[in-house]
């Protein structure tokens, strides 16, 4: 089942077992998938976005709950910071299993030979692999000095 399907039958269930919280949530994460779908179709896609961008997409929620949920907390807003985090929780479940530390410098050391980069220069072609492969997968603000390290020092 698609991305766009698993959000749809868990925004029904939500409505039928009435947990607010969860189909807000949900509604939201459908109303960010329309938006994308209307400016995919203004380029021409007809068919909306793919299931890398609906990632895309989900990843940049998660991203930006999780800022806001740290500056409520610096403003002691406890109560609005953990409505992020359950926010965040209910976007996760969509969104394919993170990396781990070794996997995450696997995968690096794998685009970095699958592209041949040899200096820093080479970290845009390194970086369009590893967004290609693992989008929703890896936190590319950790990934990014990760390469920066190791293209520099190889």
């Amino acid at each position: 089942m698609d991305l766009r399907s698993r959000v749809n039958s868990a925004l029904k269930q939500a409505m039928r077992d009435k947990q607010a919280m969860r189909l807000s949530t949900l509604r939201l994460i459908n109303a960010a998938i329309k938006d994308q779908d209307i400016a995919a179709r203004g380029e021409g896609q007809d068919e909306g976005v793919s299931d890398a961008q609906v990632l895309a997409i989900l990843g940049k929620m998660t991203k930006q709950r999780k800022e806001s949920a740290q500056a409520y907390e610096e403003g002691g807003r406890l109560d609005l910071a953990e409505r992020e985090r359950e926010e965040i929780e209910v976007i996760e479940e969509f969104l394919p299993r993170q990396l781990g530390e070794p996997e995450l410098a696997k995968a690096v050391d794998a685009a970095i030979s699958s592209t041949g980069a040899a200096s820093i220069r080479d970290m845009g072609k390194v970086m369009a692999e590893l967004t290609t492969k693992y989008t929703g997968q890896m936190d590319f603000g950790k990934v990014g000095p990760m390469v920066k390290d190791r293209l520099c020092s190889g």
